[in-house]
């Protein structure tokens, strides 16, 4: 695993070089992620999210992500999600210009389907988004659908692998917006709080972006405190 982790974090490093344009797009960014599902019911929890993300590893500010919603749990297997998001984007690696900077409200719905073949986690997520995006110089609505198949794999019980690759499909022109593919090596503190330390690329027409990640998963059970009150 020591192996796994230096060869990890080498890959990443190993991705930088000096052609930095405007757009960033050589240099390898960090995203810093927070996610949160708060169990209040036997039915319903609260997803709760926070991501920094920036240019490079430690600095130039690219995006603030803060996302709740309510999630209703059909069975262990099935969850349904309605909830919101706000966006800040610096769409430009320099200060200028900026016209790029924007805000976005978001109001998403999902649907997360899990199975098991093996030893191996599979868990699909079906998302529909309307973003209401706010420039310096205009304001719109876009819409767009995304899908997400992710897989577990745990190597004993506190290490595991995960992977993932995400289409963003607008549901306007252009109709490709953006793909991501990740992979991590993951480490479960407890058993409801992981972490996760992976490799990001995401990719949209004519421009691929690289980014180191590290993810925090703490979950929490709120039914608990009630009963013990």
């Amino acid at each position: 695993m020591k192996y796994f982790l230096f060869l990890l974090i080498s890959l990443l490093l190993l991705n930088t070089n000096t052609n930095a344009q405007n757009t960033g797009e050589d240099q390898l960014g960090a995203w810093y992620m927070y996610f949160g599902t708060n169990q209040i019911s036997d039915k319903l929890s609260i997803h709760s999210e926070a991501q920094f993300r920036f240019y490079e590893v430690a600095s130039t500010f690219n995006q603030l992500l803060l996302r709740t919603g309510l999630n209703y749990h059909i069975n262990r297997n099935a969850i349904v999600t309605g909830g919101y998001a706000y966006i800040n984007t610096d769409g430009t690696f320099e200060d200028i210009p900026t016209e790029e900077n924007f805000n976005e409200h978001r109001v998403f719905q999902q649907f997360i389907l899990k199975n098991i073949v093996g030893k191996f986690k599979f868990e699909h997520r079906y998302r529909l988004e309307q973003r209401f995006i706010s420039t310096q110089v205009d304001n719109f609505t876009a819409h767009r659908a995304r899908y997400r198949l992710q897989l577990t794999y745990p190597i004993n019980e506190k290490w595991f692998l995960n992977a993932y690759d995400e289409v963003f499909i607008n549901l306007q022109e252009p109709i490709f917006g953006q793909n991501r593919l990740y992979g991590a090596v993951g480490y479960n503190v407890k058993n409801n709080f992981s972490i996760q330390l992976g490799y990001l690329k995401n990719h949209f027409t004519g421009i691929n972006f690289d980014r180191f990640q590290l993810g925090v998963i703490y979950n929490t059970d709120l039914r608990k405190s009630k009963k013990g009150s």
